[in-house]
């Protein structure tokens, strides 16, 4: 996967299109990643017991990586990953600026 959790990306589709956020979790299985404030759902819930009373809960549900893009940090443009090799090392390259990530 080429997104990182810490990566600043940009909301392509969904509700919070053009929206942008860091990333808090990746989840490679899935092919999902958790963007912090973005596509929030309330959640209802009951209580159990003294300790979890009920109420209504914000939910950060995880986005598909297809639909987010990596905003590069060096030109601050929305632009794709590459991989670059240097002698023992893989470097993730910014596609419009070529300077790495």
């Amino acid at each position: 996967m080429k997104l990182r959790q810490g990566d600043t990306v940009k909301v392509m589709a969904g509700k919070d299109k053009g929206r942008t956020g860091k990333i808090e979790k990746v989840l490679p299985k899935k092919n999902k990643v958790v963007v912090g404030g973005i596509n929030v759902y309330k959640r209802h819930l009951k209580p159990r017991g003294e300790n979890k009373p009920g109420g209504i809960v914000d939910i950060v549900k995880p986005l598909s990586a297809a639909s987010v893009a990596l905003v590069c940090p060096k030109c601050g443009q929305v632009t794709r990953v590459g991989f670059q090799t240097t002698q023992d090392e893989k470097v993730r390259i910014c596609k419009k600026c070529k300077k790495p990530v």
